[in-house]
């Protein structure tokens, strides 16, 4: 593994380690985790190691202002995100989101009998009037259903559109879900590839974040952040950071909720690989800690950066700008390209 911050394919095989896992590490003194836990069957939490680390790195992040907040392991967002719908949700019920969308929320939702109903955006992703104008004018006879529940949103860089919501925008998304009674859910795949602000392909790039400090205070606060309700389930997810194949991620609620979702997962899922959360606490507890997985995020942040850049030269370059614009991306891995029929580019 990359010895921090020595993330280049060089730079590890110069200063890389080699990280082992034996079966009796725990017993021996050698770990706090190993083969003989993680070949076992688990807890719906998933394993107390990992717990841990996660909830210490959520409350590092996005510090929830309430104290029943708690963490839960899944296997991936889309797996936590059905459960979601089956905890709050009864057939025939609509959900709020985006008018576009990420298409495997609609998709896990259809088998359940579960609709969507899409809100207006921008650049800036949701619009809060949207929002409003359809929850206060909601007709239960017409619809065929009680009023939304549930607002699912991809608040950085959502997919396929790209758009980043600020910090107003999500203070303002805020007060209408506590009008409304709404149940937010913050799936936030793309949160720690937020990229420095774009400055054109000919004017010099704004210095990346000094220290681990300085790109925490560089991120849009997150709805958890704000939820002093407790009306918030954030979903976050090693699929983008680390790599998609571990199928671990995790959700942040109410201990209310964590505990529904809990049951859930004893009856299905059970809880991720111990195989893959092993690798995870290998790397990020015991081998990079808190700071050096930080200043991995740091390195994931100037490398899609110089991606988006490379990609917006090119569209500037070639494109022909009387009949197609775009806005830069603050986040995530998308541009959108409103041709008549608006494209998304994966960079």
């Amino acid at each position: 593994m990359p010895s921090p911050p020595n993330f280049s394919e060089a730079e590890t095989r110069q200063s890389g380690r080699v990280l082992r896992a034996g079966k009796y590490d725990v017993s021996e003194g050698h770990s706090a985790y190993d083969l003989s836990i993680a070949l076992n069957y688990g807890l719906g939490t998933g394993s107390a190691q990992m717990i841990r680390f996660v909830t210490e790195h959520t409350e590092i992040v996005c510090n929830p202002p309430y104290s029943d907040w708690q963490c839960a392991l899944s296997v991936g967002s889309t797996s936590a995100l059905d459960q979601t719908y089956r905890i709050f949700c009864e057939r025939g019920d609509y959900v709020l989101s985006e008018e576009y969308t990420f298409a495997s929320a609609v998709e896990t939702a259809l088998p359940l009998g579960i609709k969507f109903v899409g809100v207006k955006v921008d650049d800036q992703g949701l619009l809060p009037e949207s929002v409003e104008d359809i929850l206060s004018n909601w007709d239960v006879e017409a619809r065929g259903a009680r009023k939304p529940r549930l607002l699912y949103t991809v608040p950085s860089g959502q997919n396929p559109t790209g758009a980043t919501q600020g910090t107003a925008r999500r203070q303002a998304l805020y007060k209408v879900a506590q009008k409304h009674d709404l149940y937010i859910i913050e799936d936030e795949p793309y949160y720690f590839l937020q990229m420095q602000p774009y400055t054109g392909p000919d004017a010099a790039p704004i210095p990346p974040p000094a220290n681990n400090e300085a790109f925490l205070k560089a991120l849009i606060p997150t709805y958890l952040s704000m939820d002093v309700d407790g009306r918030v389930i954030r979903m976050d997810s090693f699929s983008k950071v680390i790599a998609p194949g571990t199928r671990v991620g995790w959700i942040t609620a109410s201990e209310q909720i964590v505990e529904r979702f809990i049951r859930h997962n004893e009856c299905s899922n059970q809880n991720p690989s111990g195989i893959s959360q092993l690798v995870l606490y290998k790397i990020l507890d015991e081998s990079w800690g808190h700071g050096g997985y930080l200043q991995w995020l740091i390195n994931l942040r100037l490398e899609y950066t110089r991606r988006r850049d490379v990609i917006l030269a090119a569209c500037e370059k070639y494109l022909p700008q009387e009949i197609v614009s775009w806005n830069p991306p603050a986040a995530g891995m998308f541009v959108r390209l409103p041709f008549p029929s608006h494209i998304t580019i994966l960079y």
